[in-house]
């Protein structure tokens, strides 16, 4: 068995003078799977044919069906049975509740007692403060932050307390209440 090329005393030596050709490697080249040759060339080809349909087609618009009571055209005069009802007013929001409105007011400037002192302008107008603390952090302009529940509360804040920036409330902002956070005066 030894120096026979075969069994386990094969020496590698003795692997690179075999002579036998092997099955496959007589031929020089790439073989890629058949199966990735052929998807690619189909996609290709649906690309192809996707593009050469779909290029000079516009749009197609499609009639709108009508209804069995309405006419097919408007007539030139009115119709004796038909009434133009006025324009039905839309129902007026409801007012903010001031009182029920959690507020938390920060100061994120350099001015002491800034959060206390827009706190007590916010409770003089009725809202609900329920907590003034300085805030750490880059906000560029006094700003209210609101949860979206409380968007219309928000400008009326803004409003009440004359500040113009409104954000929707953001990382650990709590979402039952509105925050201001102030970078200076009012």
């Amino acid at each position: 068995m030894a120096g026979t090329g075969e069994g386990p005393g094969r020496t590698p030596e003795r692997d690179l003078d075999d002579e036998s050709p092997r099955p496959g490697r007589t031929q020089r080249g790439v073989v890629l799977p058949s199966g990735v040759v052929m998807l690619s060339v189909v996609a290709v080809l649906m690309a192809a044919l996707a593009y050469v349909v779909t290029r000079d087609n516009p749009p197609e618009e499609k009639p709108v069906a009508e209804t069995a009571g309405q006419e097919a055209a408007p007539s030139a005069e009115p119709s004796a049975t038909t009434k133009t009802d006025p324009p039905k007013p839309k129902p007026k929001p409801k007012p903010i509740e001031r009182a029920k409105v959690f507020v938390e007011v920060y100061n994120n400037s350099g001015i002491t007692g800034l959060a206390g002192s827009v706190g007590d302008q916010a409770a003089d107008a009725g809202w609900q403060v329920v907590g003034t603390d300085n805030w750490v952090g880059t906000i560029p302009a006094n700003t209210v932050y609101f949860p979206p529940r409380l968007e219309r509360a928000a400008k009326q804040l803004a409003l009440d307390l004359g500040i113009d920036r409104l954000n929707p409330a953001v990382g650990s902002m709590k979402l039952d209440r509105l925050t201001v956070i102030l970078t200076g005066e009012l």
